[in-house]
């Protein structure tokens, strides 16, 4: 497909370039367009997908092949060992120094992912609460004896925003959001800062891509059908092999938990691939609630499975008319 034409696009505040963030559920086609984008504005891809900052999880991540990214430069991909954690604050850092050195060389960076909190950790004044390993392994342990459920209930007490958003089968995170609270005598919730801050970063111009339900939900359905085809069952053995049961983040990633059920023999390569289907179903449904509560993004139809073009012009018209009107 060749690139559609370029309007024109107003350098931002200081003349620098403009972030231009594509956001959207999964299968949507975020990565595509994000190329698109970058070949048509003279860019490079940053990525805001925990999952994707793996090295080796590749087929379960949807990762686009080097062949895909056609000459694009995609940072924040292929980064970290399967066994270390990710971490929102680490990304934070390194993923503004990205952006930074691109628009360094006078180039577009283009901020693609469906990571929520890694989107705004990038695109907002986003400050992290404090740690305390004691704090964070008492609350650990509640979970280990009392389970999940009634962690997220205690959660759900002290800070009932958080827990709207946190899903109670996120053990990590419902235990960070409670050591947050304790550590810092405050909600994890009220971390979060407004959707109204322009932020440092400025001028941000935000994209989101929206799908039908029932045909994000069939388009899920081939996408787990697809990387089972495509060797999903090899790639997560092979990295079994190099350490991923040992990670606390790449062991949890969707597709992955799953497959390495069906690996240790707790169920059939067929109930790991409907397990996927199902949790990747209901992380879609987070996704969408999230990015739809920021007033911010403009969204686009992405429900033809052929309209990359028309998608890739639309979204450039949004750049050029928002950056035109700030």
């Amino acid at each position: 497909m060749s690139s559609p034409p370029s309007p024109p696009v107003p350098p931002g505040r200081g003349g620098r370039p403009p972030l231009v963030v594509v956001v959207g559920p999964t299968a949507s086609g975020k990565s595509d367009l994000g190329v698109a984008l970058a070949l048509a504005l003279d860019g490079e891809v940053v990525g805001a997908d925990a999952s994707q900052l793996y090295r080796g999880m590749d087929v379960g991540t949807a990762k686009l092949p080097v062949a895909e990214r056609r000459g694009v430069p995609h940072h924040q991909v292929d980064v970290l060992d399967v066994r270390a954690d990710a971490s929102v604050a680490a990304y934070q850092e390194a993923a503004r120094a990205d952006v930074a050195a691109v628009r360094a060389r006078g180039r577009v960076p283009v901020l693609v992912g469906g990571s929520g909190l890694y989107v705004r950790a990038v695109v907002d004044a986003l400050e992290f609460p404090g740690t305390d390993p004691v704090v964070r392994a008492r609350w650990e342990a509640y979970a280990e004896a009392e389970g999940p459920a009634a962690l997220h209930a205690v959660l759900a007490r002290v800070d009932p925003a958080s827990a709207g958003r946190i899903p109670a089968a996120n053990v990590r995170r419902v235990v960070r959001a409670l050591e947050a609270t304790e550590v810092d005598g405050r909600p994890f919730s009220a971390t979060l800062p407004t959707y109204t801050d322009r932020g440092a970063l400025a001028p941000v111009v935000q994209v989101g891509l929206r799908v039908p339900r029932p045909v994000l939900d069939a388009r899920v359905e081939a996408r787990v059908r697809r990387m089972a085809d495509e060797g999903l069952v090899d790639e997560v053995r092979r990295l079994a092999g190099a350490g991923l049961r040992e990670g606390r983040t790449a062991s949890r990633a969707l597709g992955y938990a799953q497959v390495l059920d069906h690996l240790d023999g707790r169920c059939t390569l067929d109930e790991a691939l409907a397990a996927t289907t199902a949790a990747t179903r209901r992380y879609v449904r987070r996704q969408e609630s999230w990015f739809h509560r920021d007033p911010r993004i403009t969204w686009l139809d992405a429900s033809a499975d052929d309209g990359l073009p028309d998608l890739a012009a639309a979204a450039l018209d949004v750049v050029a008319t928002s950056l035109a009107g700030a």
